[in-house]
């Protein structure tokens, strides 16, 4: 049975957004400032990590890294010299 998970957290002065679609093949959004800068797919319960930029001057790679399962996904933003961020789940 296919749902969606929501995750959101601000950084750097951007709103980065991911959504986790679970299922049989687990499908991960991810948005920068509501624009839809990557997506992804994976295998089961194997994390994905998709590499985005930040439209900053000059512009920031980061990478978000969703972990579909065992139970209750979860995403993690990812950045050079910063600590590994939690993203926050969102209910809708």
């Amino acid at each position: 049975m296919r749902r969606r998970h929501h995750f959101h957290i601000e950084y750097a002065g951007h709103s980065v957004s991911a959504t986790v679609q679970t299922g049989r093949t687990p499908v991960v959004w991810v948005l920068v400032d509501g624009k839809e800068t990557g997506h992804g797919t994976t295998r089961g319960d194997q994390p994905v990590t998709l590499d985005v930029e930040l439209p900053s001057d000059p512009p920031v790679e980061v990478a978000v890294r969703a972990t579909p399962g065992p139970g209750t996904p979860q995403c993690v933003l990812l950045a050079d010299g910063v600590e590994d961020q939690v993203m926050a789940p969102r209910p809708f």
